[in-house]
Parts: C-alpha cells; structure tokens; sequence
C-alpha cells in the first residue's frame, strides 16, 4: 500500500530489522504478485472514494446511525463494484472491505447465503423466476432459520409448511412463540422476502426440514404482508450495523412452486418425493461454515496486526535498570501473548483455503452427481468451524489486552473486532454440537478401523497411533516430527473415547446415553483431529509454496512456534502412554521461548505482510505510520460529548444535587 507521511521511528526501527522480503510473503498469502497489485488498487480507488462520500467511522454512531449509515455504504458500495464490472468474489471483497472493515453489511445475508441457497436449491426453472431479480436486488433477502426456542438442533425446528393439495399451496406457520423466526441478518428491517427453513407435512406425514421462499413486505411499500409480524431484535453485543430480525407467520399461503425443489420435491398430488441425499438441503450451511474459517483468520490477523504494531510504539518500564523505557515488544511475556496469535492467524489462514477447497471440490462432485465426499466435507466444514472460531475468539482477547488500557476503546479498533466475530462461535451452528457431529464422522472411521476396512484419505492418521509408541521429536522440533505428534495425540483421544462407548455399552446403556456420556471425551477428540489438520496444512502449505529461502525460514519458524505452543497447551494429552516424556515437553517449551527471540525481528514484518491498510484496520493503535497518541487524542477530542464545554445534564440534574447537598453556613467550596 503507499504509506506517506511522517513514520513512528519505533515503529520504523522494528520494521527495519524484518529478516526477509514482506511483498513475497503478502504475495504468498494473496495468490501472487498480480493479484497483490489489483488489491491495493482497488482498495486505494475505494479509500479515497471512502473519503469523498464522507462516510463516518461506526464507533463514533448510535446503533440506529449504524444502521442507516451502514445502508448508505452498502447502496454506495454495491452500485459501484457493479459499475467497475467488479464479478470476481475475491475482488468485490477486497473493495468492500474498505468500506465495511469489520461491520456487517445488511445485504451481507442477501449476497451471501440467500442468492447462494437459490443457486444451489433452486431448480432451473425458478432460478430462471428467481435469481435475476436478487442479482438486481428487485427483491432483497434474508435466511430464516434459526428460532428463537431452538438453532443448531435443525430437527427441533417447530415452523411448520403444510401442504394443501386442494389449492397447491403451502400453508407457513408459527404455531408457538419458541417457532419465532430469531437472528437471522438484514431481516429486520431490509429484507423484502427470505428463504425459510420449515417442517414440511404433507399427506399427514412429516417429512423433514425443507426451504421455501416466503415474500414477507410488499415490493413498493416495504410493509409487512398480512399474517407477517416482522421486525429488528434489539441492541446487541456487536452488529449495530445489522438489523437481525424476528419473523412470525400466520397461516401464510405461498404456491406450492414457492418450495426449493432442485433435490426434495413436492408433487401436486402432495406426493413427497426425497433428495439423493439429506445433507444436500443443508448446502448453503456447508459453504458458510467453510467460509467462517477465513473470515476468522482474517479477523484474528487485524486485532494482532494493531497489538502487535502498537507494542513496538508503546514504551512501558525497564529491561535493564541503568537504561531507558523500551518498547512493550521487547518484553518476553508480550512477545508469548502476540506471536503466538501471529502463528495462529496464518495457520487458519492456510486452513481456511484449504477448507473452502474442499468445499469446491465436492461440489463439483455433487454436481456430477457424486455424493461419497458429502460426509467428509459436512465433518470437515462443522469442525474447522468450531476449531478457529473459537481460536479466534481466545486470540482476539488476548490482542486486547496486550493493548493495556487502551485496547478497551472503541479507537483501538479491537473491541469491534472481538464484538463483530466472537458470534461466529454460536451461529451457523453452535460450536459445541458441531464438534460433535464431526466426532460421528470420526467414530465412524474409528469403527472402520477396527474391523479392518479402507479409511477415507482424512481418516489415514489414525493408522499411526499404536500402544506403547515413543515419539522421535528432539530439538530441532522437525515438523515432521511434530505433526507424528499431533496425529498421534488425535488417534489415541479418538481411540480412548471408542473404548468409553463400548464400556458403557456394555453396562446395558442405550446408544444415545452411552453417546450423552462420552460426549467430552469426543469434543475434546473432535477438536484435536481439527488442530492436527491445522498443524498439518501450514507444513504443506509451505513445503509447496515456492517461497525463497529467507521467507519459507521464517515460515518454518512459525509453524514451530504454532505446533509447540500446541505441545505446552495440551501437554497432558501429548504425554499419555508415554508418547512424550517429560524431557521432551522440557525441550519443547524451551523450544517455544527460543522461537519468540527468533521472530521478534521479524514481527512487524510478518504482520505488514497481511497488507491490511489503515482504513481496514480502523484503528488508531494500529496504524502502519505508528502515530498513535496523535489519532487517540484526536478521537478524544471529536466525542460528542465535546460538543459543548459544559453538557446540558450538568444544569438539569447535577448542579441541582450538588445545591441541595449544601448543608447551613457552609462556606462556599474552595481548592
């Protein structure tokens, strides 16, 4: 990006001692050179136009300025990546994102899960009906699933669709309060119509959860349709931009062509007629969910991008006695709280890619009409979802508090981030249950593998854990060696969660309970295979990347501080049966500590390279120049509260009591 203007001389002597060539790495991560250029000139086009449209920063609005202020961006923002002839996602994101850096947008849920759920469920004839008039946002909509009495159970669902053959018609129902329609995004106030998750009957049987497109607000007025009740959910946590609604229908009559009839289908006769497969009404879910990694990559590289910069401008206390102040950066205990966030940040990065590849490739199978790797993705997408979101969320945090006192302003640009992201650990699919259901996956192969049948290719590490195997991790901390570990740690966990099902098996319980029983065991099993595929996807990612030798050295050091840090985490789990002993788990946190003081060179290197520029970040901590204490005193100064000297309240409620609390003869108060 072009940074001009007078530079933080801390900050630019921490920049200078980077190692190795910043621009190949942000090349690496961006997919080439060519594709580094194009983002920074979009993003350079949509900064100064950011600017001429004076759009204002979200932490300086009320939640209802947010709102509105977030539907002029999007207008804005939509209409011109259309007038550049932006139809490349990666593009159309990175000229997007200037303009909402961290906030949602309330078409977010229109583009991204509304059109994509018609692209996918639709069939040809009613994408044909359908889909030119979201393109053009001539209808607008949302994606109502989750209720307000139940979400990830999608079989507790209690909206109901039941068909009527007499008038082919669906009739749309929320027979209880806990059937309310509850969080979904832009639906509140924005949407015009949303596909609706509902429990189809017809012929008086239940036949399962299917979508159907509901019209919920006239296309001209924009009120809400007879038997709707619709509207925004109040103040949140975050997402003060995005109007998440609430959604009641009564009795509703749509067509019976108003169903998403591409797999399941309802004939006229109400004759029910099932997918190939169930999980292909869930396809939209899948692609968010391996979407989410990314997103929380993302996420976790701004907050530790600002801290990061931040601790090589801020200057706290003494190293040594006889000298100066130093940076916080140079504290040890900072340096554990930040690099090990700046490893995590590009080990999800890397998953997120190859999440989402995964998810192209089976979809290019069902396509084809292949649904064998449909259960694999379906693991894979729930875990990896569960795994960095909730990795995200810890390392987010720790950011902010590596920011001291100033990391709890809205300025700093992380309680946004934390706000805007920490969701991501609850919709979609609440992490928990998702971990679990990529847990059945795995026991599943668990069962293969001891009846001695072929494991799929995401399943082969668990041929390498046996009774009594010794590790051969020394201190070169050889990422084979490493990832040996991991896999080893994986297999055994799923082993001995296996063995808890069959013991209470065998003391007479049902499946279900023996299930409800070892469900920790298989969580805490579940989320170690997903830490291995991380560990496993940053060493592959880098033994094809192509780096020079100076970037892949410091790469490698990075996925070793990852995959140890892992080691000390979980050390309990790495050192049962003896697979490490504690000599190694010695050698392995001294391994940790030597990694921080090899990368403290190269910190502010490896975050510039994520090429976040400033008005992305939307901090006044992290500011690629590192002139903070101007932008947080010029924050300050710009409250509203500043406004006037003396605030209204000070007459109507405070001098008031302060008059009525002066006792008899008491001399006027001096200092």
């Amino acid at each position: 990006m072009n940074h001009q203007g007078k530079m933080n001389p801390d900050l630019a002597k921490a920049r200078a001692q980077c190692s190795f060539d910043v621009l190949k790495l942000t090349h690496f991560l961006t997919g080439g050179p060519e594709k580094t250029r194009r983002k920074r000139y979009l993003q350079n086009m949509a900064i100064k136009e950011f600017e001429e449209q004076g759009f204002k920063r979200e932490c300086q609005l009320n939640r209802e300025e947010q709102y509105e202020e977030a539907l002029r961006k999007s207008t804005y923002a939509f209409k011109r990546t259309r007038e550049l002839g932006l139809t490349d996602a990666a593009e159309n994101f990175w000229f997007r994102e200037v303009t909402f850096p961290v906030e949602s947008s309330p078409f977010d849920v229109h583009e991204g899960m509304f059109v994509p759920t018609i692209e996918q469920q639709a069939s040809e004839e009613q994408k044909k009906r359908w889909l030119p008039s979201a393109e053009h946002f001539q209808i607008l909509g949302s994606y109502a699933q989750t209720e307000i009495g139940h979400g990830t159970f999608l079989r507790g669902l209690e909206t109901t669709a039941t068909y009527d053959a007499s008038t082919k018609e669906f009739i749309i129902d929320s027979p209880t309060i806990t059937a309310t329609k509850f969080w979904p995004g832009g639906l509140g106030k924005t949407a015009n119509c949303c596909v609706v998750m509902a429990k189809l009957f017809t012929k008086g049987k239940d036949c399962g959860m299917q979508s159907f497109m509901v019209q919920i607000r006239d296309l001209e007025t924009h009120q809400p349709l007879p038997g709707i009740e619709v509207g925004d959910i109040g103040p949140k946590f975050g997402y003060g931009s995005q109007d998440n609604g609430f959604l009641r229908f009564n009795k509703v009559r749509i067509p019976r062509e108003n169903m998403l009839m591409r797999y399941a289908q309802v004939l006229e006769d109400g004759t029910f007629v099932r997918p190939k497969n169930d999980r292909l009404v869930y396809g939209s879910m899948t692609l968010i969910r391996a979407q989410i990694v990314s997103g929380v990559a993302r996420a976790l590289a701004k907050a530790v991008t600002i801290a990061t910069r931040y601790s090589a401008v801020r200057k706290q206390s003494k190293i040594d006695a006889n000298a100066g102040e130093v940076a916080v950066l140079e504290f040890q205990t900072q340096q554990h709280k930040l690099f090990v966030q700046i490893a995590t940040a590009y080990a999800l990065i890397l998953a997120g890619k190859q999440s989402f590849q995964a998810y192209t490739n089976v979809s290019a199978q069902v396509e084809k009409g292949s649904y064998e790797e449909l259960p694999m993705l379906h693991a894979l997408s729930s875990g990896l979802k569960a795994f960095s979101s909730w990795e995200m969320a810890i390392g987010v945090e720790q950011c902010r508090m590596a920011c001291g006192g100033h990391g709890y302003n809205l300025a700093s640009g992380i309680p946004k981030i934390y706000m805007e992201e920490v969701p991501s650990c609850t919709y979609e699919g609440e992490n928990t249950v998702l971990t679990l259901q990529t847990a059945r996956y795995l026991m599943k192969c668990q069962a293969a593998k001891e009846t001695g049948q072929e494991l799929p290719a995401l399943a082969q590490f668990l041929k390498t854990s046996r009774p009594g195997q010794k590790s051969r991790l020394d201190r070169r901390l050889d990422l084979n060696h490493l990832l040996e570990a991991y896999q080893h740690r994986a297999a055994s966990m799923l082993s001995d969660a296996s063995s808890r099902m069959k013991e209470q098996l065998g003391k007479g319980l049902q499946q279900a309970e023996a299930w409800n029983r070892t469900s920790q065991m298989l969580v805490e099993a579940s989320l170690a295979f997903c830490h291995m595929f991380v560990v496993k996807t940053f060493m592959d990612s880098i033994a094809s990347s192509g780096l020079d030798p100076e970037v892949t050295k410091v790469m490698v050091q990075l996925c070793q501080l990852y995959a140890v840090h892992g080691i000390v985490r979980f050390s309990g789990q790495f050192t049962k049966g003896g697979y490490l002993n504690d000599q190694q788990i010695d050698m392995v946190q001294s391994g940790l500590y030597d990694l921080l003081a090899l990368l403290k060179p190269n910190a502010v290197g490896l975050v510039d390279a994520f090429d976040y520029p400033d008005r992305v970040l939307d901090s006044d901590l992290g500011r690629y120049d590192g002139n903070v204490y101007e932008a947080l005193l010029a924050y300050a100064k710009n409250s509203k509260l500043n406004k006037t000297d003396v605030h209204e309240g000070y007459f109507k409620y405070q001098k008031p009591y302060m008059e009525s609390m002066r006792q008899p003869n008491m001399p006027p108060a001096k200092l």
